[in-house]
């Protein structure tokens, strides 16, 4: 089993089972988990589903058990990262981050926050990697406090909101001065 921050999780990226079907299962963006249109509203049964998340190559996400693999639709990203806290030991940081289904990550070189900017509202949809291909939206609260907590870097004309943990430095934004 993979482990991430103490957290085990079944191996479903050795597993290879066949593709049985997409079934009427959706996430939506703020985190609600649907079954045929009704929120599934166990908070265990949707944590343990969330154990068997795969997200493939193929952009698509998937249920995985060892024996099948159902496809399922995801509206953004399948978790919400509800809550961050910022640890400091000496002058060095991590911001660990607490999922909508209780994952715990670190953001750093294995679990990378990045930001897009939807184009047509420009507003950011900020990220942070969990496991695999699977990753957390970063809600709009959580991203205040980050973006309350970043330094402003100033680059000729150009200034970058930048935020750092576990020593790796990520970008939250960029906006020129002219």
């Amino acid at each position: 089993m993979k482990q991430v921050a103490g957290q085990k999780f079944p191996p479903v990226d050795k597993w290879n089972p066949d593709y049985c079907g997409d079934i009427d299962m959706r996430i939506a963006a703020d985190g609600t988990w649907f079954y045929m249109g009704t929120p599934i509203t166990r908070e265990r049964m949707v944590r343990l589903f969330s154990t068997v998340l795969r997200k493939d190559e193929d952009g698509k996400t998937y249920l995985v058990t060892p024996v099948e693999k159902i496809g399922i639709k995801v509206d953004d990203a399948p978790f919400v990262a509800v809550e961050c806290d910022l640890l400091t030991d000496g002058d060095k940081q991590v911001l660990s981050f607490r999922t909508n289904v209780g994952d715990q990550v670190v953001a750093g070189p294995e679990h990378p926050i990045r930001v897009e900017v939807d184009p047509e509202t420009a507003e950011p949809r900020p990220y942070v990697l969990v496991r695999g291909r699977l990753e957390a939206l970063i809600a709009r609260p959580v991203f205040y406090q980050l973006v309350e907590k970043a330094k402003h870097v100033k680059k000729g004309t150009e200034t970058e909101l930048v935020i750092e943990s576990a020593d790796t430095s990520f970008s939250l934004g960029k906006w020129s001065e002219d």
